[in-house]
């Protein structure tokens, strides 16, 4: 079974083209081997604690459903169910933790805290998100591309919205990596961070990858592969950015059009949850106050016959299961 060297998984700035190949690899063998009911529980008598600092439906049942593929046990701590960081450091509920379990994976807030447990801990560390990076969902959306167009290379992946946070970062520091290109589209503001920009330009000089950076929509989606997008606030932040998000970003919603230019070969893909409808209680409330049915995509392109978002979802298992296998 594939390893990878470092027994974590941080973000993917740490991992070699070929590592982020092995647990792609790992990961489609995995999902085979769970569609054919071959059991794999090679990790019978480990156990994980699962910490999040922020919910998620996906990372939690994902986490939850690979530990259990894997014969493993898991102890799941809410925001009220940890004392880390308010009545005990990062520090010492690393190096507790680290005593009882045998990986711990981490939700939440800054990236530092993350590397900290992985640091005093002992034992693998897994990011299930930070507010930079989110490396477990890339992963499962290079699968699903992987599925969809055989390979990875050349694929002309477009982030519509705002890309200055953990999935803009990771999707251009995954593209960079594994020789893809990767347009982000928005206002400039909406941009990654210059420094991360620099540091992902110098591995594209080495992997052929290619970067752009542009607030030309028919530009950015004309002849692209995958238009990808996410919700316009991110979790934690407060109310009041609405209104100017949705006055930035909607000429970057993800429209039929949007999808008519890109072409009938392209795929949509969300990393979820979607604000597509009226279906939920923070949809209403947006439409109440700004009169907006939709927010960063609309309901026919999300319930299109161009959009993948079910086989990126149900991918975020197998290839969180891979991260565990390999780094346990």
């Amino acid at each position: 079974m594939f390893q990878l060297a470092q027994k974590k998984f941080l973000k993917l700035l740490d991992l070699s083209p070929a590592e982020i190949t092995g647990l792609l690899d790992l990961a489609a063998d995995l999902k085979q081997k769970k569609k054919a009911g071959i059991p794999h529980r090679d990790f019978a008598g480990k156990n994980i604690a699962l910490i999040f600092e922020k919910t998620s439906t996906r990372t939690r049942c994902a986490f939850e459903v690979a530990a259990c593929d894997l014969g493993m046990n898991c102890t799941y701590l809410d925001p009220s169910g940890s004392q880390i960081g308010k009545k005990e450091s990062i520090a010492d509920t690393a190096r507790v933790l680290g005593r009882m379990f045998d990986g711990i994976e981490y939700r939440g807030y800054g990236q530092q805290i993350v590397e900290d447990l992985s640091r005093y801990s002992g034992v693998p560390v897994w990011n299930g998100l930070t507010n930079e990076f989110h490396p477990t969902q890339v992963l499962a959306d290079f699968l699903t591309i992987r599925e969809h167009f055989g390979s990875l290379e050349g694929i002309r992946l477009v982030y519509m919205g705002d890309a200055r946070y953990n999935m803009g970062n990771s999707l251009m520091v995954g593209c960079a990596k594994m020789g893809m290109r990767f347009v982000a589209c928005a206002p400039k503001k909406y941009h990654p961070d210059p420094k991360l920009i620099d540091e992902c330009r110098q591995i594209a000089a080495e992997t052929g990858a290619v970067l752009e950076f542009t607030e030309d929509v028919d530009a950015a989606v004309t002849g692209a592969d995958v238009i990808y997008t996410d919700v316009w606030v991110s979790m934690g932040e407060p109310d009041q950015v609405w209104e100017e998000r949705i006055s930035d970003l909607l000429p970057y919603r993800v429209t039929a059009e949007v999808m008519r230019k890109a072409g009938e070969k392209a795929v949509f893909m969300h990393c979820l949850p979607s604000f597509h409808d009226l279906n939920t209680t923070i949809g209403k409330t947006i439409y109440e106050k700004f009169g907006v049915d939709c927010m960063e995509v609309t309901d026919e392109v999300f319930e299109g016959p161009q959009s993948i978002v079910f086989d990126e979802a149900e991918n975020r298992m197998h290839t969180i299961k891979a991260v565990m296998a390999a780094t346990l």
